[in-house]
Parts: C-alpha cells; sequence; structure tokens
C-alpha cells in the first residue's frame, strides 16, 4: 500500500497544490479529495497515474480546495467513457451536501454529455456516519468528523490488520477520538507551527498547529503520523522546521510530505 500526497497545502496556497492524495495497492488507486482545480491532472500525471485508474474517489466536503478539482475528473471520466470507448465503473463517495454541491456544479458548468452519466457509470454513493464500503480491496468505514464549519467526513481503512484514519482538514473532535485511537495511521491537518500562530491564526479558521496534531496523536497512541493542509510559506524548509516542533510532542513517526512524495503505508 503506498500514499502518494499529490498536494499538500491549505486552501489559499499558491507555492504548492491543495491537500488530496491516492492510496495505491498495487494498480487499484483511491483517490482522496481533488483539489481546487485542473492542477489535479497535472499532479496525477506526474505521479504515473491516470484519470481512469481512479475507479474510487470521495470527497470529504464541499470547500472549494476540495471539490473543484473533482469536476474536471469528472469532465475527464466522461470524455473517456464518450471517445475512449471506457466501460470501467467509477465510483465517487460523499455525503449527502457534498453530493448536492458537486452535481450542482458539474451540471453548470459541463456538457450534458458527460453529466449524462451520473448514476451510470459514474456513480455518486451518498455515505452516512458508519457506511462501509469494499474499496480497493480493503473495508473503509466512513465517519462524520463532527465539523463546527461545513458538514465534512473522514474514514478509517483496514490494511492486513492495521487502520489508517483520515481525520480531514479540521482538528479531531473528543466526540470520535475512541474511532481513531490505536490506528497505525494517522493522517490530520497541521495549519502552520505553534510558534507562528499569532501570524496564521490557524484558531480562527478552524484548523490546528503542528503541536496540536502532535499532541493529539500521542494521546490516541498513534505509531505514525502524516501532517498535511499547510501554509505554504516553508515549503523548502517545512519538513525540517515541522519536524523539529513535532517531536516535542510526539514520539512515534513523523512525516511532512511534499507535493508528489510517495509513503510506503506496509
Amino acid at each position: 500500500m503506498n500514499l502518494t500526497m499529490l498536494g499538500t497545502g491549505s486552501a489559499s496556497v499558491t507555492k504548492c497544490y491543495n491537500t488530496c492524495f491516492v492510496l495505491s495497492d498495487n494498480s487499484s488507486h483511491f483517490l482522496v479529495d481533488a483539489g481546487g482545480g485542473n492542477q489535479i491532472l497535472k499532479a496525477l500525471y506526474d505521479s504515473n497515474i491516470s484519470v481512469t485508474d481512479l475507479e474510487h474517489i470521495f470527497i470529504t466536503h464541499s470547500h472549494t480546495d476540495h471539490i473543484l478539482g473533482a469536476v474536471w475528473l469528472v469532465r475527464m471520466l466522461g470524455q473517456a467513457i464518450n471517445y475512449d470507448g471506457c466501460r470501467k465503473q467509477f465510483n465517487i463517495y460523499c455525503h449527502d451536501e457534498a453530493a448536492e454541491a458537486l452535481k450542482l456544479i458539474c451540471c453548470a458548468t459541463l456538457p450534458a454529455t458527460v453529466t449524462k452519466h451520473f448514476g451510470g457509470q459514474i456513480k455518486i454513493n451518498i455515505v452516512n456516519d458508519g457506511d462501509i464500503y469494499n474499496i480497493i480491496g480493503h473495508s473503509v468505514e466512513f465517519f462524520d468528523i463532527q465539523s463546527d464549519k461545513t458538514k465534512q467526513f473522514g474514514f478509517v481503512m483496514d490494511i492486513e490488520n492495521k487502520k489508517l484514519a483520515c481525520c480531514g482538514d479540521e482538528p479531531l473532535q473528543d466526540m470520535i477520538s475512541d474511532r481513531i485511537r490505536g490506528c497505525s495511521w494517522l493522517m490530520h491537518e497541521a495549519f502552520c507551527l505553534y510558534s507562528e500562530r499569532s501570524i496564521f491564526k490557524p484558531y480562527q479558521k478552524f484548523h490546528s498547529t503542528v503541536k496540536d496534531a502532535c499532541e493529539t496523536a500521542e494521546k490516541l497512541g498513534i505509531k505514525n503520523l502524516i501532517l498535511y493542509h499547510t501554509e505554504d510559506t516553508h515549503l523548502s524548509d517545512r519538513k525540517e522546521l515541522y519536524s523539529a516542533e513535532g517531536k516535542e510532542f510526539f514520539t512515534g513517526n513523523l512525516y511532512i510530505p511534499d507535493d508528489g512524495e510517495q509513503i510506503i503505508i506496509l
């Protein structure tokens, strides 16, 4: 199981792409979020992943930096079905509000020759809290992260008796911590360094600092922590700076990936 970080940045970054990633098991791929534009196509190309290899796509919520890239994917998938004879089934997973937003944007901006495939080869699966699907050969349980801002879901994936959890782009709420406790891998947003919280104001934007995310992971007994959804003023030395702060509060393995970087999960 490989994890490819297509993008690692927060909503307003200009020096990297918005946070999205692919979980790959051999030739099967599970895309989580799509960023905010058609740069998703270049990110996939640079990672040697074809759009038509994405038979499973999960959209955590309807914010622009997570959902707009999916519009481009729907366009490319529809064209592949129409012009290239692609016969694959493509599954998009998201909660009801994100599904409504995606359909609305697609129907307003894409030709009917593409959107006619909704409900056919492009299927939107509306997920509810606790729903379990088999995705790329692994059990994936979706859960409501209990956001106070916009309805948002995360997931826990079983990988050969180990678990990988993704909490979306907000701090992990105490009320759902038991669903994450003891996971081998945790993916958690970290908007900025705690030492720079007065500059980036993460708490006003419902985000965490590196210190906050690391303290949460330590408390829950996480072995491997991946931090993403960051500001982009420290890209050249982000690994060094974030690792230095994080290791003060987290004793497991800490990863601060760059765009395009791969991490071997198992």
